[in-house]
C-alpha cells in the first residue's frame, strides 16, 4: 500500500470528522481553508506524542488516537478558546492500514466529543509519532494566559488529580483493548476530556489558567513564574483521585484538568471547581507552608 492509498483509508475512517460549517476546503488540497469568526483572536497549539515516551508502544491505536487529540485540545481549553479545527501529522515505520485506521477512529471520536473538525494532515515514514496541531478562537483580547494571577486570588482545579499517573505506575496499559475494558485509572489515562466548556466560562473571570499536563506543582509553578507571585496550597483540599497518592496528584501529570486563579469561583461552575489554595506574594509553590521540589514531567530531565 502506498502513501496515498493509506491516506484514503484514514479519511474514510475519519468520516464526518473532517467537516464543519466553517470548513471551506478540507483534506485533499494543498492546504485547508477555514473561516474564522469576525472579531476573534486565533489560538493555536501543537503537541507531539511518541511511542514509548508518551504512550505505550503496544497500546491500542484507537485509544492512542483519542488521547492524542484530547491532550492538544486541553491547551485550547486553558486559554478559554472555542474549538476551531485540527491538523494531524503521522509517521509510521511502514504502511500499516489496520493500525492507521484504528488511530483515525480514535481521533475521530475525540473530534466528535470536542466538536472540532480534522481538516488535514501529513503522513511520512519514520518512528511511530503523532503530532496534533489545534486551532481555535476567543473574542479579541479575552484569551486567558498564565500571566495574570495576583495576591489574594484563589487557586482552583476542575477535577481529581493523579489517576493517570497511578495508571502508569501500575502498568499494563497496553492490555486494554477498548473503553469498555478499562477501569477508572486506565480511563483517566486514555480518555481524558479537555475542559473546553469550563475554559470558555472562565473568559473575563479567571486571572490566569493552565492545563495540568506535567504535574500540578510544575504547572502551577509556571503560572506563578509568569505572574510574579507564589501559591500556597492546602494539602487537605487537594482532590486526589481514588487509587492515586498525594504525590501523584501533585507531580504525576497527564490529568488535563484546568488549574486557574480568580477572585471567586465563577457562577455556574459549582462542583466543577475545587478550591485548593490561594495566591500570595513571593515566588514558588508551597503546600501547608512548605516549599516542595517541583518534580513534574520534563522531556530533557537528566
Amino acid at each position: 500500500m502506498n502513501e496515498f492509498e493509506l491516506i484514503d483509508e484514514i479519511l474514510q475512517a475519519l468520516g464526518d470528522a473532517t467537516g464543519a460549517p466553517g470548513v471551506r476546503v478540507g483534506p485533499g488540497d494543498d492546504s485547508a481553508v477555514v473561516a474564522a469568526p469576525a472579531g476573534t483572536d486565533v489560538v493555536a497549539s501543537i503537541d507531539t506524542l511518541i511511542a514509548g515516551v508518551h504512550f505505550p508502544a503496544a497500546a491500542p491505536a484507537a485509544l492512542v488516537g483519542y488521547r492524542a487529540l484530547m491532550v492538544s485540545m486541553s491547551d485550547l481549553a486553558a486559554m478559554g478558546a472555542d474549538p476551531g479545527y485540527a491538523l494531524v501529522a503521522l509517521s509510521l515505520p511502514q504502511a500499516d492500514p489496520q493500525w492507521a485506521v484504528e488511530l483515525a477512529r480514535g481521533l475521530g471520536a475525540a473530534a466528535a466529543d470536542c466538536d472540532v473538525p480534522i481538516v488535514g494532515g501529513n503522513i511520512a515514514r519514520g518512528p511511530v509519532c503523532i503530532s496534533v496541531s489545534v486551532h481555535g478562537w476567543v473574542p479579541a483580547g479575552f484569551a486567558i494566559t498564565r500571566a495574570g494571577a495576583k495576591p489574594g486570588d484563589q487557586v482552583y482545579v476542575t477535577g481529581p488529580l493523579g489517576a493517570a499517573a497511578a495508571a502508569l505506575a501500575r502498568g499494563g496499559l497496553e492490555d486494554y483493548c477498548d473503553e469498555s475494558s478499562m477501569d477508572d485509572l486506565a480511563r483517566a489515562y486514555f480518555r481524558p476530556l479537555a475542559q473546553l466548556t469550563v475554559g470558555q466560562r472562565l473568559r473575563g473571570v479567571a486571572t490566569a489558567a493552565i492545563d495540568v499536563s506535567d504535574g500540578l506543582l510544575q504547572d502551577l509553578g509556571h503560572v506563578c513564574a509568569a505572574s510574579g507571585v507564589a501559591a500556597e496550597l492546602e494539602h487537605d483540599s487537594l482532590p486526589v483521585a481514588p487509587g492515586a497518592t498525594v504525590h501523584q496528584a501533585l507531580s504525576g501529570g497527564d490529568d488535563y484538568e484546568l488549574c486557574f486563579t480568580c477572585d471567586e469561583v465563577p457562577p455556574g461552575l459549582g462542583s466543577e471547581a475545587v478550591r485548593i489554595g490561594q495566591i500570595v506574594g513571593g515566588s514558588g509553590v508551597f503546600v501547608d507552608g512548605k516549599q516542595l521540589d517541583v518534580a513534574g514531567y520534563s522531556h530533557f530531565a537528566q
